[in-house]
This record gives structure tokens, C-alpha cells and sequence, in this order.
């Protein structure tokens, strides 16, 4: 029996009008989504690899944020290189910023930091924007920080200089490489700002993995400081 073509014809112009309702609803699904993954943010713990950022302390006193930081640069602090932070990282960027399970970074934790991170705004800081994404305890990250700090061995002339020493970024990554074994120069990133000639050293980072062992260091750290002269103010204490 043949169809009825009334009936043909709305079979047909139902198909295209159900497959608009589900893009549709598709779309408006996406649009809810996308928000609720974006808040989401970084994944604690999930990472490639630790930078140790270590900070020449006179470098920083000099600043105008030194200025006014007495508890690192006042006087009586001699302090060379300290760290700056351990930084979750990706290959090619990083987590920052991580949904914190623990806030509060109490006053004893603190006392027992000030030793290498000379700042308790630093302190606070490190572990709001880098340790909290490390996956860890807050007591557990600190505690890792300061393991991976005391594997590496200061080279002497960077212990408490009394005058301005002048080197280059490669002389700095040679000294350390000599004085560590197992540190090899790709493991290390010297930073310095964009300045070409002369510039005083800013950071120096040391790559682990998230076990902590020293490892190559990415793609973050492989631009380094191209300055042909490196200036690393003294240490003197009571002096800025």
C-alpha cells in the first residue's frame, strides 16, 4: 500500500528539526560546562617536575620591595642566596594558585622556615600560589623544600661575600656544577632579567623530579639570562 504522502512529508521535516533541538542542547551543555571546568582550575599534585628557585638575598634588599622588608634586609640579616619558593611545573608552564585544603600556615612552621626563606610574607606567599599545588600537606611541602635545599652545596665564594662578586651566568653554573657531583648544567637556569651587559642575578633555579631526584630542568627554564656580566651585590650585615 502506498504511503500517504502527508505522512512522508512530516517524517522528513521532523528529522532535521529533532537534529537542531539536540545540537541545540548540546550547545547549551558546552556553555554550562565550560565555566565549571575553567573554576575548576589546576589539579593538585598533578605536575612534571620541581624548580628549587633560590634568590640572591642583596639582590633583593636592593629592590624597593627590600626596602621596606626589615624581617629579610634590616639590620643584622646576612643573608647570601636563600630560597625563594619550590614550584610545581609543567614541561612548558605551570600550576599555580591550587584550591587550598589548609589556609592557616601557623607561627611554629614559620619559625622553623625562617632560617632559608628569610620572610614571612614569603612563606605565606610560597605556599598559597605554589606549594598548594604540589599535592602535598603543608608541613610535608616545607619539610621537602627544605630537603632539597640542603642537597646542594653553595660554592664558596657565594657563601658571604663581603664585596660585589662579578662573574657570568656560565662561571655561576660552572661553580655549582663543580661543587655538587651529581648537578649537571642542564639541571640549572640562571635568571637575570633582559639585560644584555651588565645585571645583577635574581634567581637561580635547580630542577628535581616529583621524587627528589635532580633532573633536566623544561622548557620554563631555557631562557636564560644572556647578560655578559654578572653582578652579585655583597653580603653585609646591617647593610641594604
Amino acid at each position: 500500500m502506498p504511503r500517504s504522502p502527508v505522512h512522508s512529508s512530516t517524517r522528513r521535516s521532523r528529522r532535521p528539526l529533532a537534529a537542531a533541538v539536540l545540537a541545540g542542547l548540546f550547545a547549551l551543555a558546552s556553555f554550562a560546562l565550560a565555566p565549571i571546568a575553567q573554576a575548576r582550575g589546576p589539579v593538585p599534585g598533578q605536575f612534571d617536575y620541581y624548580a628549587l628557585t633560590l634568590s640572591w638575598s642583596p639582590t633583593y634588599c636592593a629592590s624597593e620591595a627590600g626596602q621596606d622588608d626589615r624581617q629579610q634586609c634590616g639590620p643584622g640579616r646576612p643573608y647570601a642566596f636563600v630560597v625563594h619558593g619550590l614550584w610545581p611545573q609543567y614541561e612548558q608552564g605551570w600550576p599555580q594558585d591550587c584550591v587550598l585544603r589548609e589556609k592557616w600556615v601557623p607561627d611554629d612552621l614559620i619559625g622553623a622556615m625562617l632560617d632559608i626563606m628569610p620572610s614571612k610574607r614569603l612563606i605565606i606567599h610560597e605556599w598559597r600560589k605554589h606549594g598548594s599545588c604540589s599535592g602535598l600537606r603543608m608541613r610535608a611541602y616545607f619539610e621537602l623544600t627544605r630537603n632539597l635545599f640542603g642537597q646542594i652545596r653553595i660554592p664558596a665564594r657565594y657563601l658571604k661575600p663581603q664585596e660585589a662578586v662579578v662573574t657570568t651566568p656560565a662561571q655561576l653554573i660552572s661553580d655549582f656544577v663543580k661543587t655538587n657531583r651529581d648537578l649537571t648544567s642542564d639541571m640549572l637556569s640562571v635568571q637575570c632579567g633582559n639585560s644584555r651587559g651588565a645585571a645583577r642575578l635574581s634567581e637561580l633555579r635547580i630542577c628535581f623530579d616529583k621524587g627528589g631526584r635532580l633532573q633536566s630542568c623544561g622548557v620554563n627554564e631555557r631562557r636564560q639570562c644572556r647578560a655578559e656580566k654578572l653582578v652579585l651585590p655583597p653580603v653585609r650585615g646591617g647593610n641594604r
